[in-house]
């Protein structure tokens, strides 16, 4: 397509609401997948360190 101004841009020939909502969309969710994907990594990183700390605590115990 060829635009001739910004606005013509922007109105997408007709169909901005369906372009720049399935834009606006598309960036929400990948926004919220990454705040996700930082969670869910938090949550195993905080779990595993857990199992590190009572693993090592059971075998002080088994040694003494």
């Amino acid at each position: 397509m060829n635009w001739h101004s910004w606005g013509e841009f922007f109105a997408m020939g007709g169909y901005a609401l369906y372009v720049w909502g399935s834009v606006l969309m598309t960036v929400l969710l990948l926004g919220a997948e990454v705040l996700s994907v930082r969670a869910r990594r938090k949550n195993l990183l905080r779990q595993y360190s857990r199992w590190i700390r009572n693993t090592r605590r059971e075998n002080d115990e088994n040694k003494a």
